[in-house]
């Protein structure tokens, strides 16, 4: 066990990342859901199933793919498919191996969601640093990996 103390900056540096992340996600929340219907958690499997091969991804791959647990992508799932914008099929011996599948429809939805959140992250402070700024930024954030 490591009993070096924090720094007294640490924990409150921590808590005004983790707000101000969970503001910007908020607001691109809003901004999709106001205009396409979705959410940005769901823009983002959208994401990472229209850069899928075309036979899906696994619901565990695409859970690593964007953050969450394997049990919340097939939450969110649920509503996409019932909208037509994916399908799952399931594993024919492991139900946790179902594949998510977008659809041309999800494909449409996500281009259109791409163009609106652009928009959106244009606004944004981080849109007006220097391409060294902003990697000098997220080579810090990799590092609290």
């Amino acid at each position: 066990m490591n009993t070096k103390d924090i720094a007294p900056h640490t924990e409150p540096a921590i808590t005004r990342l983790l707000d101000t992340a969970a503001r910007i996600e908020r607001r691109l929340d809003r901004t999709l859901s106001c205009t396409r219907g979705v959410s940005y958690s769901e823009y983002r499997l959208l994401a990472a199933l229209a850069a899928a091969p075309a036979d899906g991804l696994p619901r565990v791959v695409l859970a690593e793919a964007v953050g969450l647990s394997a049990s919340a992508v097939t939450r969110a799932l649920k509503p996409l498919e019932k909208i037509g914008c994916l399908v799952t099929e399931k594993g024919e011996r492991d139900a946790r191996q179902s594949r998510a599948i977008i659809t041309a429809a999800g494909l449409e939805l996500f281009n259109d969601a791409q163009g609106i959140l652009r928009d959106a992250l244009r606004e944004l402070p981080l849109n007006s640093l220097s391409a060294q700024q902003v990697t000098d930024f997220q080579n810090r954030l990799e590092e609290m990996r």
